[in-house]
């Protein structure tokens, strides 16, 4: 008997019986490509030039490596007339499930900002998240709503995370789980199970704090200062924490020969997301994996 090479299966324990398995957490934003639907810097002006990498502020920077000392920041243009609506689109290639979505602001954080997603690879969205020190004037909800068993995949509108201050570094930072009645119960949950559940995530800030509100003698200094207040928004990372959805029965991602993002599926299951059983393992019906129950098919 050769000595076991490969390390083990976390989808099968000691003695070989199935069990569920999960892909590791990660960062799903990490180096995918954000569509924005502004940013600085063509034509170039004093702040922000797109043909010079050290004055450049592209959507890649949304999703690179940034420490504390080297924070780069995606900016949009400079605008002089109020409110622009500014659009970041992020797809994740397949079903994560999303535990938080977060922004780390380089600018003034945004007075009003929604979280959107979609689960059919951005031919829908649904909204996630909406943050406004005027709620229901701008998104049509209180502000000071709970959720309840009966209405888990309502999105709240928030008027915290929504302050002039600080003018930069500022987070905002959604859970989509936290106030969720079952997510103690998660694994019985299918509701929450598709509520955490995306394939791309899209942010839009929609009202800028104008800095007449800071007293600022920035106001004249960008181009065309008119009178008019310039704003913009800035923001050093987007992150969207979560896991590869494979319904328990995979313990990794892989790139198909397409490289396109698919579970390592185990159980005799197949599919995207395992979601399927595979070809004569049809003698029960599919189910997700659980602590309890491993429920391969047979």
């Amino acid at each position: 008997f050769v000595a076991q090479q490969t390390p083990p299966d976390p989808c099968y324990d000691e003695s070989g019986a199935p069990r569920r398995c999960i892909p590791e957490f990660v960062n799903a934003a990490f180096g995918k490509e954000v569509q924005a639907s502004s940013t600085c810097g063509k034509p170039p002006t004093r702040h922000c030039n797109a043909s010079d990498p050290r004055r450049a502020h592209p959507p890649a920077y949304l999703t690179d490596l940034n420490t504390a000392s080297n924070m780069t920041c995606w900016r949009s243009e400079t605008f002089h007339h109020s409110p622009q609506n500014v659009t970041l689109t992020l797809s994740l290639g397949k079903k994560f499930e999303v535990v938080y979505v977060s922004l780390q602001f380089c600018s003034p954080r945004p007075e009003s900002t929604a979280i959107l997603k979609s689960m059919d690879y951005g031919k829908t969205w649904v909204p996630y998240q909406y943050y406004s020190s005027q709620c229901r004037k701008i998104y049509g909800k209180p502000s000071k709503a709970t959720v309840t068993k009966q209405n888990e995949q309502e999105a709240l509108c928030t008027d915290g995370l929504t302050d002039l201050y600080p003018l930069t570094g500022g987070l905002i930072a959604f859970s989509t789980l936290d106030g969720r009645p079952s997510a103690q119960d998660f694994d019985s949950s299918p509701v929450l199970q598709d509520w955490v559940t995306a394939t791309d995530i899209r942010v839009v800030f929609s009202r800028p704090h104008l800095f007449r509100d800071l007293g600022s003698r920035d106001a004249g200094e960008e181009e065309g200062g008119t009178g008019s207040t310039p704003y913009y928004y800035a923001v050093g990372e987007l992150q969207v924490g979560g896991r590869c959805k494979c319904n328990g029965h995979a313990a990794r991602c892989v790139k198909d020969k397409e490289q396109k993002l698919v579970c390592d599926c185990k159980h005799n299951t197949e599919g995207p997301e395992c979601d399927r059983c595979k070809p004569f393992h049809y003698d029960r019906p599919w189910q997700r994996a659980s602590a309890r129950e491993a429920n391969e098919c047979l």
